[in-house]
Order: C-alpha cells, then sequence, then structure tokens
C-alpha cells in the first residue's frame, strides 16, 4: 500500500477543498529511493575512484556451466511482472538516447555546494559525462584470470588410494604434483591469486578494532522539546470524518470526490460523495446483517476486517473502508496476494491471525485473479488463517431498510483501522490508528496546507494516478495536472525523475496552476537532486521554486512535517551540505571543504500544527540530543498512531516513550512516539531527515544509512551492470558486528569480467565515500530478487535468502579480510617450561603425572584352554594347533550384499587352504624364506587363506588392496608403488585381478611389464606341504602392513610374531573373545584393526567371525545392521564411514530401523573422528596406523568390564591454546569428548609435551605416548616424506621415568581421573583423544583441528555434502563438495565464511566448491587433505566455483 502519510491523505483529504484537485500517484513505500541520486552523486564517485591507484585483485574462477544458469524470466522484457518499482525501461532509454534532459541538465553537484538558503539554486553540472563512460584507471583493474577450469585427468605417481564403496572418484590430479619441493607446482596459477590475498590479510586480519582518536563529539547545547504552532479552532468542524461524509453525501451528493483512471490515462470512474455515501451505507448493512455463520451475525462491533485490494481500484477501496467505519468494523489494508509464496506474504497472515481476521473484502475481479484451490475456491496462503471472501460489487450488497440507521459517534479513543508495517527483521506489526488521531490529522494537514478558502471540511477531487499508468506514461500524472488544472499534487521524488526522461515529448504542458507540489518522500535524503532536477527542467514551464513542498511521514506518527506554501509565510527553504564522516558518528558538520564524502539535505518543512517533537539518542535511553547530535526524532501529538495491535512490550517503547534530560529528568508527563526518522531540528524549528531507523547499519560504532549506500553504488556505471537501478543493501551479524551486505541484480548481457570489476570499483568508491567496508557483495540474474507488493525489492526477504543460501548469485565477492577488525587477538606463545616445573614423586607442577595403564596380562588367562593358546610364540601354530583339537569349529563366515552366507572356514579348511598357498609359492614362485608376497584380493576368506599360506612358507606378507576396476587411472598406481616399495618378489591373487593387472587398461596407467611374479590362486592343486616353516626367534618378522596417513604419507610398518602374538591377546582379554562367541566385523581388511581382527584374532582366540566387506554396504546400507540383528552378536566393529552410511542411509527408512533389533553390547570404532550419534557428536580413538607405526599397537579398546566410558565437554577455545578446560554440558563452545575406552592389557600410557617431550600433568593436553609388548619394531619403509621422526618406536622422556621405551602415537590427547573404580577397586583414569597432531592447523598462533572447522561448515547448509580444509601459506582454504543444483554454488561461500567466522574465529581465505566426490578418501575412509590442497593448487579439481575472499 501506499505509505501512511499518503495514505491518509487520500482517505481524508477527500472532505477538504471544494476547488482544489490534488493528483496522487500511487507507489510502494518500498524502496522509497530517488532515482535521480545517482545522477547528483556519480561525480563524486568518480572522482573517489580516480584517486585509487590500479589495483589487482584476483578474480574467482567459475566452471562455464554456472555462467547461465539464470532463468528465462531473466531475459523477458522487465514491464511484464505486475510491478517493478525501479526506473526501469524508461531510465535505460533516456541514457542510451541521451535525452535533452541529459544535454542541458542543470543538475547541482552536491559535493561542492555549502549553502544555507533556499533549494532553487543551481549550477551546471558534469554528470552527463560520467554515466556508461570507464574512466581509464580502472581500465586494466585485474589481471587475466587463471584459466582453473580445464581439469587435466592424469594419473598419479604417488599414493593417492579412492574408496569407490564409500566416495565417488576425485578427478583430475595431476602426475607433476610431487615434481616440486613440498609437492606444490613452481607454476601454479592458483597461488599467484593467493598471493594477492595474502598482502591484504597481513595487513588486516590480526588488526584490532580500535577507536578512531579524531571520532568527532558532539559539543552544542542540549535541544528542548519544540513546539509548533497551536491548532486553529474552527466553530463548524464536523465531529468525526464520518460526519463529514454524512454530511456531503446527502447536500452536495453530486459533488465529485474520486476519479480512477486506466492504463491509458482516461478517467473510467469518477465516484462521487453521495455514490461513496450510499454504498458505504449497503456495505455496513450487508455486513452486520446479512453475513451469517450457524445462524448468528459473522461480524460484531469491533471486529477487523481485511481489505484485499489493487491499487488500481482506489474507489472500491475507499467504499469499503468507510463501510468498516459505519459498521463499527475495523479495516485492516493488506495487498493482493499474488502466489502462495509472495515475500512477506507469511508474515502478513501472521498479522491477520493476531487481529483475529476472518473475512476478507474485496472486488469481483480481483476475486477471481487469486490463486484458486481445486474446489475453486481461494487457496489458503502459508500462515493466513482460514478467511472468507466477501465481494462487495453492487450486486452483493443489499440495501438497508428503512429503520436502519449506522450510528455516528463522535471521534474518539478506539480503533478505527490498522496499517501494518514491515521492520527491515521481516516482522509485521499493525499500527492502530484511533477515530480520534484521523480527525486531528486532517484538522492539522487542513491548517499546515492552507486548505481556508469556504467552509472547512469541504468538498476536494482527488485523480489518483495508478501505478500502471505511471509505467506505461510517466508523465501522466503532470498531463492530469494542466489539464484539471490542479493546485495541489501528492507524488514521490522518483515520479519527479521519470517525468524528466520523458519529458521532451511534452512542450505543452503547464504546472502553473500548482500551489503545492508536496514530496511525499521527502525524509529519504536523495530525493533533494530529484527536486532540484525537475525545477530546472519545470520551471519555465510555470512551476514556481516556491510550490515544492518536501514532507516526512512514518508509519507510527503519520505526517511528521511538511513544508510550507508561501502563501502562509513560512520560513524559507534550507539546505545543508554535512559531512559524511561526522554523520556516522551521530555529529552533524556543515562541510566547509571541498570533500567528496558529503550529504546534502534539505529540510522536510516545519513541525505539525499541534505537534511537539523533540530528537533523543537512537539506542537505550531516550535522552534528549544535543543541537549538533543526530537522534530519532520524536512526536507528542494528538495525530500519532496509538499502539502496535497485540503488542504491549514494544508499544511502551515507541508510543509511550519519556524523553529525558542528560540528568534523568524528564521533559515532559506525556508520552511521545518515536518516528524511526533519523535527523535533526535546525533553525526556524525547520526538519531535517538524514535516514531512517530501519535503513541503519551500524558497523564497529559507526551509523551508515543503507539508501546512502545505495546511492554510492548506483554512481559507479549503474546502467551497465546493474538492471533497472535495482540494489538492495542490509546488514547481517557475523562476530559481533553489523556487516554491510550490497545485492544488485545484474544486466543479462553484462560480462562476467566487466561485472567483477564493477564490484570492485564499488568496493572502493564505498570504502572512499563512506570509509567503511562492504562485507559481500553479490550479483544475481535479472528480476530474480524477491519483490514487494508493487514491485520493488523486498529487502528483509532479500537478507533472509541469503542467510539460509538461497539467493542463487551468478557473482559474488567477499571482503572479510578488509571489513573484520575485531578479532581475537593472536596467540602469543610462551617460553617453553622445561625441567624447572619440578618433578617430585608422581607430580609434575602440582599435579599427578598423566599416565595409566591396562591390566596385567599374566593374571588374566582364565582356563586352560587360554593358558594353552599363550604356549605359542606363532598364530602359524595356533592354526595348526586349532586344526588338530576342532577341525569343523567355524572360524569365519563371509556375507555378500544380500545378506546370504557367500563362503565359510573352518579350523581344518583355513588350515589345508594355507597349505595348498604354501606349497604353490614354493613351487611356482620359487620363493625364499623371508621374500615379501603382495596379497591383492577383495576381502574375503581367500586374503585371510593366502596370508597363513605365506606365514607356512615362511614368507612376509603384504595385504594390498585390490585397484578398482572403474578407476584404473587413480588406484592402480597406488597398488604399484606399495608392491614396489614393499620389494614384493612376488603377487598373489585371483584370476580375475590377475587379467586386471595385465590388461590395456593398466597399462595406460602403469608400466605392467615390471610386475613382479604373478600366481592365481583360484585354481590350486592339493598338495600337503612337507614340512611347515618355524620361525628360529619370535623377533622375526612377521607382516608388513602398509597404510596412507592423512597427511599424504604412505609407510610400512614393521610386525614381528612376537607383537603379533601379544597383539591378539591382548584384544583378546579386552574383549573376553572365546571359542563359543561371534562377533561382526564391518572394517576393510587391509592396514590397522581391520587387518588384525580379520585375519588374526579369530585364528587366535577361536571365535568366529562374521566378515561384512564395506564395499557391500554401498548396494545394501541396511547389511551390517541387519547381521548384528539376525546373528544376535554382542560385540561389533566397525568405522566411523560405515557409521556415517548407516546413519545417512537409514535415517529415512523407519521400517527397515523396526525390523533391526540391536544385541549388540559393545561397539568398537576404528577411527579417531566425529561420530554423530542422537543429539550429540562424539571423537572416538581406535586404531590410528594411519598416521605412524606406534599407532598400531591398538592400545584403548572398550571392554566388556569396568565402567562405561564417560563423557566430558571441554571449551574448543581452550584447546586452541593446548589446555583443556572442562565446562558444563551446554556451555557456549562446549565440544564433547568421549573417552576413548579402556586401556589394552599390558599397555602402558602416559601424555607428554609435544615440544619439550616432558610428562604433562592430570588433565593437561600433550602427545599420547604408549608403551606395549605388541609395539612395531619401526619402519620398513616410508614414502612421501624422508624427515619422519626417528624415535617414533623408541622415544624417552626428557625427564622423570627416562628409561622407559616408549612409542609416539601422534594424536593429542589427556588423561583424566574419574569417580569411576574399575575391577581391581582403583580409580579409573579416562583417556580422551582430541585429534591427530600431524594433521593441526597452526592459525593466528593457535592449534586448530580440521575436522572442528569441516563440522561447522558442513552444518552451515543442507546441500554441502563433505567438507575439507587446509591451509596454503597461513591462509584458509575451505573445500566444499556441494550435493544439489550448481545454482546454489555461490550462496555456498558466504555461509561458509560466516560460519568460520562465528564459530572459530578465523577469516576464511579461499572457497572451492566442488562435485560430490572430489575431496580423497583412502582406504579407511579418512580425507586425504594434503592431496587435495596439491590438486587445488596445480588447478586439477575442476571446481564450480573459486571465491578469493578479500
Amino acid at each position: 500500500m501506499q505509505n501512511s502519510s499518503s495514505k491518509m491523505q487520500q482517505q481524508q483529504q477527500q472532505n477538504h477543498k471544494e476547488h482544489l484537485v490534488e493528483v496522487f500517484s500511487e507507489k510502494t513505500n518500498s524502496n522509497n529511493k530517488c532515482m535521480g541520486y545517482s545522477d547528483v552523486h556519480t561525480e563524486a564517485v568518480q572522482a573517489a575512484l580516480a584517486k585509487y591507484k590500479e589495483r589487482k585483485m584476483p578474480m574467482p574462477s567459475k566452471r562455464r556451466s554456472v555462467l547461465v544458469h539464470s532463468s528465462v524470466e531473466t531475459y523477458t522484457p522487465p514491464d511484464t511482472s505486475s510491478a517493478s518499482e525501479d526506473e526501469g525501461s524508461l531510465r535505460r532509454q533516456g541514457r542510451i538516447t541521451s535525452t535533452p534532459f541529459q544535454s542541458h541538465s542543470n543538475v547541482e553537484p552536491w559535493l561542492n555546494r555549502v549553502i544555507q538558503g533556499s533549494s532553487t539554486s543551481s549550477s551546471a553540472s558534469s554528470t552527463s559525462s560520467h554515466p556508461g563512460g570507464k574512466p581509464a584507471a580502472a581500465s586494466n583493474n585485474h589481471s587475466a584470470p587463471p584459466d582453473v577450469t580445464t581439469g587435466l585427468v592424469e594419473h598419479l605417481h604417488h599414493e593417492r588410494p579412492q574408496v569407490a564403496s564409500v566416495r565417488g572418484v576425485p578427478r583430475g590430479y595431476n602426475s607433476s604434483i610431487l615434481e616440486t619441493g613440498d609437492g606444490v607446482p613452481v607454476n601454479s596459477r592458483v597461488s599467484s591469486k593467493i598471493q594477492h590475498i595474502i598482502v591484504k590479510q597481513e595487513r588486516s586480519i590480526d588488526s584490532l578494532q580500535q577507536p578512531d582518536p579524531n571520532q568527532p563529539k558532539p559539543e552544542g547545547n542540549q535541544v528542548n522539546v519544540l513546539k509548533g504552532e497551536p491548532v486553529g479552532v474552527v466553530t463548524n468542524w464536523p465531529p468525526s470524518l464520518l460526519a463529514a461524509l454524512q454530511r456531503w453525501g446527502t447536500t452536495q451528493p453530486k459533488a465529485p470526490c474520486l476519479t480512477a483512471l486506466d492504463t491509458t490515462g482516461k478517467a473510467v470512474y469518477t465516484l462521487t460523495y453521495g455514490k461513496l455515501w450510499s454504498r458505504s451505507l449497503k456495505l455496513a448493512y450487508t455486513l452486520l446483517n446479512k453475513l451469517t455463520s450457524r445462524n448468528e451475525p459473522l461480524l460484531k462491533p469491533g471486529d477487523r476486517v481485511a481489505l484485499v485490494f489493487p491499487n488500481s481500484d482506489p474507489v472500491m477501496f475507499m467504499v469499503a473502508f468507510y463501510g468498516c467505519l459505519l459498521a463499527e468494523l475495523i479495516p485492516v489494508p493488506i495487498e493482493v496476494p499474488l502466489t502462495r509464496k509472495d515475500a512477506g506474504s507469511q508474515q502478513i497472515g501472521f498479522l491477520l491471525g493476531s487481529c483475529g481476521v476472518t473475512l476478507a473484502l474485496t472486488t469481483d475481479a480481483c476475486q477471481k485473479g487469486l490463486p484458486k484451490a481445486q474446489t475453486g475456491e481461494v487457496v489458503t496462503f502459508k500462515g493466513w488463517p482460514r478467511l472468507i471472501w466477501f465481494v462487495i460489487d453492487g450486486k452483493h450488497l443489499a440495501k438497508p431498510t428503512k429503520d436502519w440507521h449506522p450510528q455516528l459517534r463522535d471521534a474518539s479513543a478506539e480503533i478505527a483501522y490498522i496499517e501494518y508495517k514491515t521492520s527491515k527483521e521481516g516482522s509485521t506489526v499493525g499500527i492502530t490508528i484511533s477515530h480520534a488521531s484521523m480527525l486531528a490529522h486532517c484538522h492539522a494537514l487542513t491548517q499546515a496546507c492552507g486548505y481556508s478558502e469556504g467552509n472547512v471540511m469541504n468538498r476536494m477531487h482527488v485523480i489518483s494516478i495508478p501505478y500502471a499508468l505511471m509505467k506505461v506514461n510517466p508523465l501522466s500524472w503532470i498531463q492530469k495536472v494542466c489539464s484539471y488544472k490542479a493546485r495541489v499534487a501528492v507524488v514521490k521524488s522518483r515520479d519527479m525523475h521519470w517525468s524528466l526522461l520523458a519529458q521532451r515529448d511534452q512542450r505543452d504542458v503547464s504546472l502553473s496552476s500548482l500551489r503545492m507540489l508536496i514530496v511525499a518522500d521527502g525524509a529519504n535524503p536523495w530525493s533533494i537532486s530529484s527536486c532540484d532536477a525537475f525545477l530546472n527542467v519545470f520551471q519555465s514551464r510555470g512551476l514556481r521554486p516556491e510550490v515544492i513542498c518536501p514532507c516526512a511521514s512514518s508509519s507510527e506518527a503519520l505526517t511528521v512535517a511538511i513544508r510550507r506554501p508561501p502563501e502562509l509565510g513560512g520560513p524559507p527553504p534550507g539546505k545543508a551540505v554535512l559531512s559524511m564522516n561526522c554523520l556516522s558518528y551521530g555529529v552533524i558538520r556543515v562541510d566547509t571543504e571541498e570533500k567528496l564524502s558529503v550529504l546534502t539535505v534539505q529540510d522536510v518543512g516545519q513541525i505539525m500544527p499541534g505537534a511537539n517533537v523533540c530528537v533523543v539518542k537512537v539506542d537505550g535511553t531516550p535522552y534528549l540530543c544535543k543541537a549538533d547530535e543526530v537522534g530519532e526524532i520524536c512526536v507528542n501529538s494528538g495525530t500519532t498512531g496509538m499502539a502496535y495491535f497485540g503488542l504491549l512490550g514494544i508499544t511502551k517503547n515507541v508510543f509511550e516513550a519519556i524523553p529525558v534530560t542528560a540528568t534523568g529528568v524528564p521533559v515532559s508527563d506525556q508520552p511521545f512516539t518515536r518516528t524511526g526518522l533519523l535527523g535533526f531540528v535546525g533553525p526556524d524549528y525547520l526538519v531535517f531527515v538524514v535516514g531512517k531507523l530501519d535503513g541503519l547499519i551500524t558497523v564497529s560504532g559507526r551509523r551508515h544509512n543503507a539508501d546512502d549506500v545505495v546511492a554510492t553504488a548506483l554512481a559507479v556505471e549503474p546502467m551497465k551492470f546493474v538492471y533497472r537501478g535495482r540494489i538492495a543493501v542490509f546488514s547481517v551479524t557475523v562476530l559481533h558486528d553489523d556487516r554491510i551486505v550490497l545485492v544488485a541484480e545484474q544486466r543479462p548481457d553484462a560480462s562476467e569480467e566487466d561485472s567483477f570489476q564493477w564490484m570492485s570499483r564499488v568496493l572502493q568508491a564505498i570504502d572512499s565515500i563512506h570509509q567503511v567496508g562492504v562485507y559481500c557483495l553479490a550479483l544475481v540474474p535479472a528480476n530474480t530478487l524477491p519483490k514487494a507488493p508493487l514491485g520493488g525489492i523486498h529487502i528483509s526477504e532479500t537478507k533472509q535468502r541469503f542467510l539460509e543460501g538461497a539467493l542463487h548469485p551468478c557473482n559474488v565477492l567477499m571482503c572479510p579480510h578488509t571489513c573484520v577488525t575485531n578479532l581475537p587477538k593472536p596467540r602469543q606463545k610462551q617460553p617453553d617450561v622445561g625441567p624447572a616445573s619440578m618433578i617430585v614423586g608422581n607430580l609434575v607442577a602440582g599435579k599427578r603425572i598423566a599416565q595409566a595403564s591396562g591390566r596385567d596380562v599374566t593374571q588374566l588367562e582364565d582356563n586352560d584352554q587360554a593358558r594353552k593358546v599363550t604356549q605359542f610364540l606363532y598364530l602359524a601354530d595356533v592354526l595348526q594347533w586349532r586344526a588338530q583339537t576342532t577341525p569343523d569349529h567355524p572360524l569365519f563366515l563371509l556375507l555378500n550384499s544380500k545378506g546370504t552366507v557367500a563362503s565359510t572356514a573352518s579350523c581344518m579348511q583355513l588350515h589345508k587352504r594355507a597349505e595348498r598357498v604354501a606349497a604353490a609359492l614354493m613351487e611356482k614362485g620359487r620363493l625364499n624364506v623371508g621374500d615379501h608376497v603382495a596379497l591383492v584380493y577383495p576381502p574375503g576368506v581367500d586374503l585371510i587363506a593366502t596370508f597363513y599360506g605365506c606365514l607356512y612358507a615362511g614368507c612376509i606378507p603384504i595385504t594390498v588392496r585390490p585397484p578398482h576396476p572403474q578407476n584404473l587411472a587413480t588406484t592402480l598406481p597406488t597398488v604399484k608403488m606399495i608392491v614396489e616399495v614393499s620389494k614384493s618378489a612376488c603377487i598373489l591373487t585371483t584370476q580375475v585381478i590377475t587379467k586386471l593387472l595385465k590388461s590395456k587398461e593398466a597399462a595406460a596407467a602403469v608400466d605392467i611389464k615390471t610386475w613382479p611374479t604373478i600366481l592365481d590362486t583360484d585354481d590350486m592343486p592339493k598338495k600337503k606341504l612337507a614340512n611347515i616353516f618355524r620361525p628360529t626367534s619370535p623377533d622375526m618378522l612377521a607382516y608388513l602392513d602398509f597404510s596412507v596417513s592423512t597427511t599424504g604419507i604412505l609407510a610400512g610398518v614393521k610386525m614381528s610374531h612376537a607383537a603379533t602374538s601379544a597383539l591378539c591377546r591382548s584384544i583378546k582379554l579386552q574383549c573376553e573373545l572365546y571359542p563359543s562367541r561371534q562377533i561382526a566385523i564391518c572394517l576393510d581388511p587391509y592396514c590397522g584393526l581391520g587387518f588384525a581382527l580379520w585375519c588374526l584374532c579369530s585364528v587366535y582366540s577361536g571365535h568366529q567371525s562374521i566378515l561384512v566387506p564395506p564395499l557391500e554396504l554401498e548396494s545394501n546400507v541396511s547389511l551390517w545392521l541387519s547381521a548384528v540383528s539376525q546373528y544376535k552378536v554382542r560385540v561389533t566393529f566397525c568405522s566411523y564411514s560405515v557409521m556415517e552410511m548407516c546413519t545417512k542411509g537409514l535415517g529415512t527408512q523407519t521400517d527397515m530401523l523396526r525390523v533391526i533389533s540391536f544385541y549388540g553390547r559393545t561397539l568398537c570404532f576404528m577411527l579417531v573422528c566425529w561420530v554423530f550419534l542422537s543429539f550429540s557428536f562424539t571423537r572416538v580413538f581406535q586404531d590410528s596406523a594411519e598416521e605412524c607405526g606406534a599407532a598400531r599397537h591398538f592400545s584403548f579398546l572398550p571392554g566388556t568390564a569396568g565402567p562405561d566410558p564417560t563423557t566430558v565437554y571441554v571449551d574448543m577455545r581452550a584447546l586452541r591454546h593446548d589446555r583443556v578446560r572442562l565446562v558444563e554440558r551446554g556451555s557456549p563452545h562446549s565440544l564433547p569428548l568421549m573417552e576413548s575406552g579402556k586401556i589394552l592389557p599390558g599397555v602402558k600410557v602416559i601424555i607428554a609435551h609435544t615440544e619439550t617431550k616432558g610428562p604433562l600433568g592430570d588433565s593437561h593436553l600433550g602427545e599420547i605416548w604408549v608403551s606395549s609388548p605388541h609395539n612395531a619394531t619401526g619402519y620398513y619403509t616410508v614414502y612421501g616424506e624422508e624427515a619422519l621422526h626417528a624415535d617414533h618406536f623408541t622415544a624417552r622422556l626428557s625427564f622423570g621415568d627416562t628409561q622407559t621405551i616408549w612409542a609416539r602415537t601422534g594424536y593429542l590427547g589427556f588423561l583424566r581421573r574419574t569417580e569411576l573404580t574399575d575391577a581391581s577397586g582403583e580409580r579409573h583414569d579416562a583417556l580422551y583423544v582430541v585429534g591427530s597432531l600431524d594433521e593441526t592447523l597452526e592459525l593466528r598462533g593457535m592449534r586448530y583441528h580440521p575436522i572442528d572447522i569441516e563440522t561447522s561448515v558442513i552444518r552451515a547448509h543442507k546441500s554441502i555434502a563433505e567438507c575439507a580444509v587446509f591451509t596454503w601459506t597461513n591462509l584458509l582454504v575451505v573445500v566444499v563438495e556441494l550435493e544439489g543444483s550448481e545454482q546454489e554454488a555461490l550462496d555456498l561461500v558466504a555461509l561458509v565464511t560466516n560460519v568460520v567466522l562465528e564459530e572459530h574465529y578465523l577469516i576464511v581465505g579461499v572457497v572451492v566448491i566442488v562435485d560430490p566426490g572430489v575431496i580423497p578418501i583412502n582406504s579407511r575412509g579418512e580425507k586425504q587433505r594434503m592431496h587435495l590442497r596439491d590438486g587445488f593448487l596445480a588447478d586439477q579439481l575442476d571446481p564450480i566455483y573459486v571465491a578469493y575472499n578479500m
């Protein structure tokens, strides 16, 4: 609807004067920006940009497909939309064809003026030379964008394993990655972009928010309450508006009241006062007497009724409005809803519901255009109450009976109508206006506007110009002024601007009849440019300077001030050139120098008659402002609104404010109404408005007006890039401060590079003019921003979409490095504390040393058979013993994807198959004792049998994951590398894999001629081995365990026979494994704990293992849990990736979950990782062979006896400083850590300082060191990094117990003694693992764990499937996988930047959006972040979008 002032003038001034004709152009108030401001502002902006030197900024990289994702409606003519509020094709045409207005305009250059006086003075301007032109300084604003969209698909020379069952395959890694130092190509094109960011980051990332020492402060005297002129006494003033309507409806029934025009400008209907009175009576009678519900009247006096009318039908709206008043109903005017998803429509529905609205009045034509349900009834809009729609056209109204007469009461404080208002946050409130306020408002307007001839409250004829007509003919309002000889016109500054662009076609118009040209949006400080430009052109056509009368209004206070006509003897108009910098501090300083950063404002007239006005501070207690201070204008008058309907709390703050002096003394016993207008009162009681509270953005303590920022952005070559001038500016709160976001619609014909160049110039202009940084600048396709009811940009809905990631921009530029200046101070590391920390007994630095140990192995053997097993030194002996004593006892049961048994193996069967393998190795392979053999098998019994066959033959087995047939280029080099590095003399595999290794496809990836001997074990002859090899010493090598760490290191760890037996023994005792027990295993069998459980533990302990290959879960996600349920197992092992697949895959399959019953008592997880279970996430530690061999000791497993694992909550911020601070559950920044299980029998653990290697105290964060009988003996070889620590397996403490040999796990954690007791009666020591030491990121002097940042990012948007982070030259790079449309890619940039800032106080340097499956994953489901970094820096990820945050 039109703004409150304009609406009241239409509804009330109809009763004012016979000989005045008011021309009113109905518009929206959602975007009251004067479209002429860019003209007068361009010169200042261009001058500001000229001061900048050429600045190269890294241009974002975008995949071609993203460039053309805008919708078809982007390219449709904009005027086909029902309403488009801004300048549109008219302005575009005016620019292109260079209208006479441009060629001879004399627009005043506001930046050079320091004037107090009339707004009519003007001087020549060179504005017209700038639009569309490009200053030379900006022609080379960017270097050519590097081509990061061409992914090269070539093979790797180093380890990059992929789990096809868990993830897709990353595309495009190049073989040159390891050819340069640190794995980064020298000629990387990405790194050149990053250097630009680093330069800026070094200047700003560590800066603290410092107060400006030169900050201006108000120095004037306190301004007291100012009183307007008294309201004159009128003898025959009617007691109410309805009484005035009755008077003219009965005494002058044929007098015209309102004339409606069609889109051609013809008068289609003139409503007389008689018709208005009679129709209003009919409607009132019908509403009260003819509408029933269950034989009872539907409405009773005081009920609220919705008025739903298009702005092109003011006649029916007026009838409905006065009909409701006559029926003592309360009208609630709202816009016509066009769709079920109109922007802001839901909030309107909430208002209607809170008002108890059940009936909506509309016209027949409007009702037919509303969305319908299948039943033919109007649909129920989202958030709306159920409404009865009543059409008020004549045929639906009943004639009142002769004995029915409405009660025409005197104007009272009862509610007359409710006008809605939407705040900048998007919430909608209803403002109640009383009958007395309506009448008082008419009285004040009558006196202020000088309607004094003849009888007061006389007839007024209003000609309403619909918006649709203004779009077709912007001069229509001027033509009607001329034809009707109108004396008053009410317009907006935009209407004046539009008419300037089309005025050359009309030479015969005259505005000499006007005595008042009321500018309804005079409160917009940028309206001055349109007023001056309009006067310059039309002064020669009869327009007198003194006729232009700006006014200021707000929904809460109605009309606040209006400039008086000259005949009333008002003061001359005023103009002030103010410093924008001082205004941002709330201080008024007239700029006496020729500065660029100035704002020229004109007065909006004097205070309304009968009103008291004061200016109070914006925030907190309403203290009176000083004379040179900007504040919120408050009004005490009988003409203001009463309250926010149903909202007592904010009503008291806004409508019942009591201003106080600096000493706290109230200035009046009468309440004041806050208007939401920011300004000050100048000489002669002239009111100046510099902005609105709804458009206020407070950044670092400085206040900026959204309209000012829009004006600056529009002045930067708007016609070339911005579609119809549609720009939205709002703020979002990030890291405890407001951040400016600018969103503009991009013209379809704007090129990618030009648009980015325009964005960078906008940033420079706003920085120069306003001295504030823009946090995010986004360009969206044309016609895609949510529209307000009459076509303007719906700001709050745009903001909501931005925050939800639903804006879908086509270009985005984030500038957190320059905007965020309130980051916490970087951590300064203190000097290390050495042995002087004093170790006394078991205390270090006053606390108990953080050390713990598992149970004694020798005291835990429970029966003779168990003790018999421990007598065997070698697993091969155990298998032979079991084959003799329990030949038919089942050891293994392998399930396929259907859940059926694929194969089994008893003790004897496994022994026989192992013998055949050993015989084949000796005869066919001709291998010697100690030769290395690579076992390349899919998960299954064959892998286990060949492992023991190697032990029988005295060979050293190495289990290797087979290559993926669909991804040989990536997975086969891994196999080749392990075979070569392990120096394998033979490969054992299946017939299918043998063919694959020798295929043409394999030849394209590796050199197949260099494979060692390959033996197919599918068809081996049944031969009994003559003699089974027996090692000469338990310290001899049993097998090699190869794995790839998350940091990209391929390492082979040596495990002796003694360590192997000790490991099996500890796991057996911890998990209470014995022959009658079944366990389910869903782990990969190639390394670490998965290998031990598949190949070692069943043979040693004799239990039956139900083997579930994780690969099978890809086709049957419930396989593992179904097996647990079907076989009623009490112990099961799985990896994090398996758990994640189950939770994601079964989350919606409730029927399947009902079938699965859980018998498992112990659930073991393999990785240090986040596991999302129910409401929380847990970090659980198990195997960690990927970091170093020491962690292969599997020292911590949940046991079947002892206290349950405990969970503690630690402060994430303290962890970044290597401290442990326990907090309550639910505390801010709290992180739940679950205990990592009990320490295995025979294992000792201590927490050591990561640098000094000294012991740490209880609850101190350090590296976990382990000493156990099953420690690995060392690395066989390391590939990928030669400088690994030599003391991983033979570490010693620097002080304290310096004799014990420890193995370093590479994990950060802490020990904490609990109040619980273990089986021995001692207090339980709980071990908590925080994360991998090698993976931590050192940023701003603090230690971050990637998983923490990645977890925050994944939660930021539903379309983020996966995330990985890494650093490059102190810059944080975030890679996210987009699971959705590529249109959503750019939405993620701001969300990722926001969440990392908010939760981790880090600025993201680069955001990379990629396809699902691009983040490389190793065989255990762990992210390979370093490989990802190498691929990114080598431009090989084929990203959807790469954003370089400035």
